[in-house]
């Protein structure tokens, strides 16, 4: 299924079986793809703060892992 810009629901490659969705639906499925996008975003920062810190505690004199 797709969501083409004239708010019509598409199977991939079949044009001829568009259904209408409402504005709702469409509000719905946008937020879903950038709540996706957001999350994949916050779980690359919280790798890369992970990764930074780690690298910061092992130049910390005195502090041994």
């Amino acid at each position: 299924m797709r969501l083409s810009s004239k708010g019509e629901l598409n199977d991939v490659g079949s044009a001829d079986k568009a259904t209408k969705v409402s504005p709702e639906q469409m509000e719905i499925a946008r937020l879903r793809a950038e709540n996706a996008r957001l999350r994949m975003e916050r779980d690359i920062a919280k790798k890369a703060a992970a990764y930074f810190a780690q690298d910061t505690l092992r130049g910390t004199p005195g502090l041994t892992k």
